[in-house]
């Protein structure tokens, strides 16, 4: 400690001065004090070569905040050190190492912006002593080496340090720096003496840091000793932990107090049963008893917020409104009349369930049809119809049991399943949960998550149902369930018996058309900020979209292409709008290809001529209908059949029946046994890369190999679908409807169906069937006798 009356010549300047400045981080220098440290800042290298050209004087200001890079006038503490610079040393790195000593406070006014550094504007603050008359500064000098003595007491080695770099000769305010200076103080605590200009100030904040940590060792002490007498030897291993939650009990700074009151003030509120709030009350009592350190107090807080948020007994009130109801399907859906006739059904039902006495367990609804038909649409505007909260869970891709009914509470990361989330989501016990596509649902080493939902859609046992996570029985007996699915064959058996399906057939050209111009068109004008006055699309463009952009049995592409052409148009319309020309552009068959460039599709038709060997099939896919060209041809061989086209097995093993049956008919149209060991068939579907799989080709197959074995051409305007038998009985078939749809557009005039599929025919709308003969066959001879010329 240095003695600075030497500097006196120094701090006689008068008034305010101007010195270059350099920031520190982490560190605060008092008078006095001597010490090195590093800069690496281009500004306050500069600061310490201007230093050094003039009167080696540096104003050392603390940053308030460590981790600022470029700090500014306000980050830096208005009390700094002017230091003397006694050594400069450049060391590898672009480094500079200065040793200063401190030899005055001042306090800083402004910054001055110079090239490459800065200056301060600072005056010099002298210790006030005006206050503290002899007997006053004896008492203190005397107070603060006791703290001090008292202070080294707890810790000798800081202690013993203190005491080597302080005398008698010193003057109170230098004493009180010689201590701070040699003391384990933080930054700001230290600066906290260096501030204050007061003597007197600063004798009572180090007093008080002194006499603070000299209680903090005393009360340390006092609970370690009353721990080691309420712990057994066994138990050392909880010192710590004891500790801490003892200090929180000594002080009554419990910081799960406050989570436990807002807790039990919570199940007060809460609308559940008794055995409910019993259940959360000691899930409570037993949080509390948990340290907040522990990862069990974070477990047993998530689990008391989840059980706190389900709607235990929380409902909403349903509408029974039939004509809103109506109303909102239609206004929100085209077409789908038997669909939507069946959902009121539904819903009417529903409500007279609600209002009897008796408990009665509606059906699970499921809408099977292909994607961008409207089914998820369809559950919402239910939903909104019966005024009832929507959740949708996306089942695709699941394969973990867990998902559906939880992960019990033992394991890492443990959450509730997806059903009792939906509960949580929705807030009441009675919501609309859409359960989408069902029918993407796995199985693996995890378990089988369909299963689960066995429970969740079974009436008898969904009053009650257990989610792993939550532990109390779940009532799910007021939900209100609706699945969807593509198709029902990927549905286990047993959760499809459990729902009543509703199939949603493909929409016909005319629907897509009415689909597009009642709501597709709006939406995407509104979603690309274009008003009706600046855009619109004719009748015969939509149809054109439809009938050559677009080949699914739903919307979502001819939605996808509306928005290309609204996206497109977009920059043409901002431009007319910078330049306020009001011209409306219209859409038109003539200019679609400007927008969406060539046809994709071309138009499936019939051949020009009936030919040898070829027929035409029916087929439904995911996407909807399509017609299948089936191509036979003969050559001289050894009797066998080669199939092409990347067909299925089951297609393989009915091309080879529909062999079998003509070679058992063959006399009848006066063909040898012979030409079959003579003769190799070559069966072909076109579109090789399409796989291709079912038995509903069975006819047209036999059909096409006899037309090939009797040389006699089948009609051109001619198609047809159904399964055979080696017997020549012809087997009904699925999704008629949307292989009638591909047939029209493929401008067929007359179709065979399967006498069996007559009610199918039956519900086909008469929209669809205009135009077309549909005729119904028992037998392979009523095949032929329609199918050749």
């Amino acid at each position: 400690m240095q003695n600075r009356e030497q500097y006196g010549e120094i701090l006689q300047i008068p008034g305010d001065s101007c010195l270059p400045v350099v920031t520190l981080r982490g560190l605060t220098i008092l008078p006095g004090m001597v010490i090195h440290f590093d800069l690496s800042r281009d500004c306050s290298m500069e600061s310490v070569e201007h230093a050094m050209i003039g009167d080696q004087r540096l104003l050392v200001v603390t940053q308030k905040d460590a981790a600022q890079e470029e700090p500014v006038f306000e980050d830096l503490y208005d009390v700094g050190t002017v230091t003397l610079i006694k050594q400069v040393s450049k060391l590898p790195g672009h480094v500079l190492r200065v040793l200063v000593e401190g030899i005055a406070r001042a306090r800083v006014y402004s910054f001055i912006e110079t090239e490459g550094y800065h200056m301060a504007q600072v005056s010099y603050e002298k210790d006030e002593m005006s206050d503290i008359d002899e007997a006053s500064r004896e008492a203190m000098t005397r107070t603060v080496k006791e703290t001090l003595a008292a202070y080294g007491a707890c810790f000798p080695k800081v202690g013993k340090a203190v005491e080597d770099q302080i005398d008698d000769t010193m003057s109170l305010g230098e004493l009180l720096d010689a201590i701070t200076i040699n003391l384990p103080l933080p930054v700001a605590g230290k600066q906290t003496i260096l501030s204050a200009v007061s003597v007197r100030e600063r004798f009572e904040a180090l007093t008080s840091m002194l006499m603070r940590e000299v209680d903090v060792i005393r009360i340390k002490n006092e609970l370690a000793k009353d721990i080691r007498q309420r712990i057994d030897k066994n138990q050392r291993d909880y010192i710590l932990r004891e500790q801490m939650q003892y200090i929180r009990e000594e002080l009554g700074e419990n910081n799960t107090d406050s989570d436990v009151e807002q807790f039990l003030a919570a199940v007060e509120k809460l609308k559940a049963a008794k055995e409910v709030k019993e259940k959360i009350r000691k899930e409570i009592s037993r949080y509390k008893n948990v340290s907040g350190s522990t990862s069990e107090s974070a477990v047993e807080r998530a689990y008391i917020e989840t059980l706190l948020e389900l709607p235990w007994d929380k409902t909403s009130k349903d509408s029974n409104d039939m004509a809103r109801a109506q109303e909102i399907l239609n206004e929100q859906h085209y077409g789908l009349d038997k669909v939507k006739e069946r959902m009121l059904e539904f819903l009417a039902v529903r409500a007279l369930a609600g209002m009897s006495k008796d408990k009665i367990q509606s059906q699970i609804i499921c809408l099977s049809g292909p994607p961008g038909t409207g089914k998820t649409s369809i559950a919402r505007s239910v939903a909104e119809a019966l005024h009832k909260k929507y959740v949708r869970i996306c089942l695709g891709g699941v394969r973990d049991e867990a998902e559906i009914r939880g992960h019990r509470k033992t394991y890492v990361g443990a959450m509730p399943g997806r059903i009792a989330n939906a509960l949580r989501q929705a807030g009441v016990k009675n919501p609309l949960i859409l359960l989408d596509e069902v029918d993407k649902l796995g199985n693996d080493y995890k378990g089988d998550p369909s299963s689960a939902l066995l429970e969740v859609l079974d009436g008898e046992q969904n009053h009650a149902f257990r989610d792993h996570y939550v532990e109390i029985p779940l009532d799910l007996s007021e939900v209100l369930f609706i699945a969807t699915a593509n198709t029902t064959e990927g549905i286990p058996r047993p959760l499809l018996d459990r729902m009543e399906i509703i199939e949603i057939n493909s929409y016909t050209v005319n629907e897509k058309f009415h689909i597009a111009r009642e709501h597709l068109v709006a939406k995407e004008l509104v979603e690309n900020g274009i008003k009706e006055t600046e855009l619109s699309f004719s009748d015969e463009a939509l149809i054109d979209m439809v009938r050559f952009y677009t080949r699914e049995a739903g919307v979502r592409g001819l939605e996808r292409q509306i928005g290309a052409v609204c996206r497109k148009e977009a920059r043409e319309i901002l431009s007319r709008r910078v330049h306020k020309m009001t011209e409306k552009v219209n859409i038109t068959p003539d200019n679609l290809e400007h927008y969406l460039g060539k046809p994709k599709y071309r138009q499936d038709k019939i051949n020009e001529k009936p030919e040898i060997g070829i027929v035409r099939g029916l087929a439904w896919t995911s996407a909807g209908g399509d017609t299948l060209q089936i191509e036979v041809n003969t050559m001289p061989g050894e009797g066998e059949i080669d199939l092409t086209g990347q067909m299925g097995d089951v297609m393989k093993e009915s091309a080879r029946t529909a062999l079998s049956y003509v070679r058992s008919v063959s006399g009848q149209y006066g063909v040898s046994a012979e030409l079959y060991k003579e003769t190799d068939f070559h069966l072909h579907i076109p579109e090789g890369a399409v796989p291709k799989d079912g038995p509903s080709a069975g006819i047209t197959m036999a059909t096409a190999i006899l037309s090939a074995v009797i040389k006699k051409p089948v009609r051109a305007d001619l198609a047809m679908t159904g399964e055979i038998t080696l017997r020549g009985r012809v087997l009904p078939i699925g999704g008629l409807k949307e292989k009638i749809l591909a047939a029209k557009m493929a401008q067929v005039k007359t179709i065979l169906v399967p006498v069996e599929n007559e009610k199918d025919v039956a519900e086909i709308d008469e929209e669809i069937k205009d135009g077309l003969e549909i005729i119904l066959v028992k037998t392979m001879d009523e095949v032929v006798k329609y199918a050749f010329v």
